[in-house]
């Protein structure tokens, strides 16, 4: 399988957010979160650390996760 794409990685975090803001429950989140995660974790991220962390950072400060969910990301995906 091809690594994932970091873009894929971010617009699937953009969608989560949407729907999130949509009504989405805040289990049914978490479980499509740890979706993205796991399939991140089975074929990988077609990114360096470096790259992950800061669209990560731009995530927060663009208001599409919280610190909370970056912090959770980072050390799933192994970045700390």
């Amino acid at each position: 399988m091809t690594p994932v794409t970091l873009a894929r990685f971010m617009k699937e975090l953009e969608k989560l957010k949407k729907e999130s803001d949509g009504g989405l429950k805040p289990d049914e989140y978490d479980t499509r979160l740890a979706r993205v995660i796991q399939e991140l974790r089975d074929r990988g991220l077609d990114a360096d650390r470096a790259a992950t962390t800061a669209a990560l950072a731009d995530a927060v400060k663009g208001g599409i996760i919280t610190p909370a969910v970056q912090g959770h990301l980072q050390r799933r995906l192994g970045l700390v």
